[in-house]
């Protein structure tokens, strides 16, 4: 079993890896569940549909009683309707500030049901069970979140989880979609941490399908990047800020087009070209590896070109709600090289000028 363990000033916790990952209920996490006076499973409902017998039977064999609550799935589980009909099942069904919950689904069931954690008589425990590859990323590290029409992620809460139990052979049921999502968030950890470890994906003809023992150590490696970060800044004060390179812009389409219509990580894919673009005149990006990673972004399957008929006016707005935007000025997490990335202000003039800057090398480099 393949393990690692987060640390923060407050806490720690361990990230397992495992096709016998659930057998720890009964082990491992044993005495937390069996001192909780209720279980609550969360549960993303196209995970429930493919998964959910692995969970329950796990459970079932640790002597757990649990209460099930299916999610919508995907982002459609991060509104504010839905985070409070959470807390209305908690409380019709008496859960307590002795209860613990279990997040079984992607980013987004993660998100929700961390955040229902922190806010439930201000704050309970819960175990994150994540089913896809991009939740690799969001599990780890305590950010919990709900969606705002004007904003991805604009109301959460800091709350680590107990745990992290991954079963790899869940993945086996991804649509290719997802597996792409994911596997951005991957090349992320890569890009902002190893110049070699991202040479080797972006050599890799596999990217984005690799086979189960390779995807497993590749994510370990993405995990160990965000745990050591998490671990020196906890509440995104300094460092952690370079885990957002590509969100910026990539969060700012993910909420023009609609939570969901196109994926977080295809998102980000175009966020970190346009970041690697802007990393050209601040730092020493070659124009050669921006064009080599739009070509690779597009042999991998990532929709870059959905930006071509999008006006810069209309992502601005988001963009201004970006967490990091200080006294009304964006920042962005930009790379001086490959595995050195560094904040910077950018203007609005400069970010639309390479917006569309972006645009012309994408019509360049992409069959449409």
């Amino acid at each position: 079993m393949e393990q690692l363990t987060v640390k923060t000033k407050n806490t720690s916790y361990d990230v397992h890896i495992s096709e016998e990952v659930y057998e720890l209920f009964a082990t491992e996490y044993k005495e937390l569940l069996h001192n909780a006076d209720k279980v609550g499973v969360f549960a993303d409902a196209t995970a429930a549909s493919y998964h959910l017998d692995k969970l329950e039977q796990a459970l079932k064999a640790a002597g757990i009683d649990y209460e099930l609550h299916i999610l919508p799935a995907g982002e459609e589980s991060k509104t504010p309707i839905s985070f409070m009909s959470c807390h209305s099942f908690l409380l019709q069904h008496n859960f307590t500030r002795q209860s613990v919950l279990i997040a079984f689904g992607g980013g987004a069931c993660g998100d929700l049901t961390g955040f229902v954690a922190a806010t439930f008589m201000r704050g309970i425990p819960f175990l994150q069970c994540p089913t896809t590859i991009l939740a690799h990323d969001s599990a780890v590290g305590g950010k919990t979140a709900i969606n705002m029409p004007e904003g991805k992620n604009m109301v959460g809460a800091f709350h680590q989880p107990a745990g992290v139990l991954f079963q790899p052979d869940l993945f086996t049921t991804l649509p290719k979609r997802e597996i792409r999502s994911g596997m951005a968030e991957l090349l992320k950890h890569a890009l902002i941490s190893d110049a070699d470890w991202t040479e080797s994906l972006l050599l890799n003809s596999d990217f984005p399908h690799f086979s189960a023992d390779v995807l497993t150590s590749e994510l370990i490696k993405g995990i160990q990047v965000k745990a050591d970060i998490v671990s020196q800044d906890e509440f995104e004060q300094d460092m952690r800020k370079f885990l957002n390179f590509g969100h910026t812009l990539g969060h700012a389409v993910e909420a023009y087009f609609g939570f969901g219509k196109v994926s977080h990580g295809e998102c980000v894919m175009i966020g970190m070209a346009y970041s690697l673009l802007l990393s050209e005149t601040y730092g020493d990006i070659t124009p050669e590896f921006t064009h080599r990673f739009i070509r690779f972004a597009d042999h991998g399957g990532y929709p870059i070109q959905a930006i071509l008929e999008v006006e810069f006016s209309a992502l601005l707005p988001f963009m201004k709600k970006d967490k990091k935007v200080s006294s009304g000025e964006l920042v962005f997490v930009l790379l001086k090289s490959l595995g050195n990335p560094f904040a910077q202000k950018v203007s609005e003039e400069q970010c639309e000028h390479s917006f569309y800057e972006l645009i012309s090398r994408i019509k360049g480099e992409v069959q449409t």
